[in-house]
């Protein structure tokens, strides 16, 4: 039988076959390095954009906090006028009060009633004054009780004392009252008037 050497056709597929590995071996290392640089600057590219959107994002919210401010800022200054407004206009509307006032004053005081001091504190008002008798006090009350301009007095102190020789004696009446003052505007309708 004839003898064949098979050893260097092996040995030169096995040559062949180490060199398809090493370039196949080469070529992937090259396609997943080319893979991988395409992939980076995809990821890089993505990421720069991103950054510029955000940075064009945080200036319109600068922007936006800005004028948010500016809105807070003319709210409290809207708040101030609108409490100057207010503030006026009750001193626009209390201006004829403080007439009326003195003049439902002198118009309820009966005679032999004097007052000495006044005091306003808001709508309460304190008199102090002196009288000839306790029943001109109560006449003063029943007047301060029927005015348009002020309501509930209250007796808080009288007290009597007699001066004085004995021939000629008066009795005084020192008094103290607290009224309020009517924040209702009377109804100035006269009879007769249509």
């Amino acid at each position: 039988m004839a003898h064949v050497n098979l050893l260097p056709w092996r040995a030169e597929l096995r040559k062949q076959r180490q060199k398809d590995f090493v370039v196949a071996i080469g070529f992937s290392v090259v396609a997943t390095l080319g893979v991988m640089v395409i992939l980076h600057l995809s990821i890089s590219s993505n990421v720069d954009y991103q950054l510029s959107r955000n940075t064009y994002l945080q200036s319109e919210i600068d922007s936006v906090d800005k004028k948010i401010k500016e809105i807070q800022d003319l709210e409290v200054k809207k708040k101030r006028l609108l409490a100057k407004m207010e503030v006026i206009q009750e001193l626009q509307a209390s201006r004829p009060e403080i007439v009326h006032l003195f003049d439902e004053l002198g118009r309820t005081i009966p005679e032999g009633v004097y007052l000495s001091d006044l005091t306003q504190s808001d709508k309460n008002i304190t008199v102090n004054g002196m009288a000839q008798s306790n029943a001109r006090v109560s006449a003063y009350m029943r007047n301060l009780e029927s005015s348009a301009w002020l309501k509930d007095p209250i007796l808080n102190i009288i007290e009597t004392k007699v001066e004085g020789r004995e021939s000629k004696r008066e009795r005084q009446s020192r008094f103290t009252l607290q009224i309020k003052q009517s924040s209702e505007k009377p109804d100035f309708k006269r009879k007769g008037a249509s």
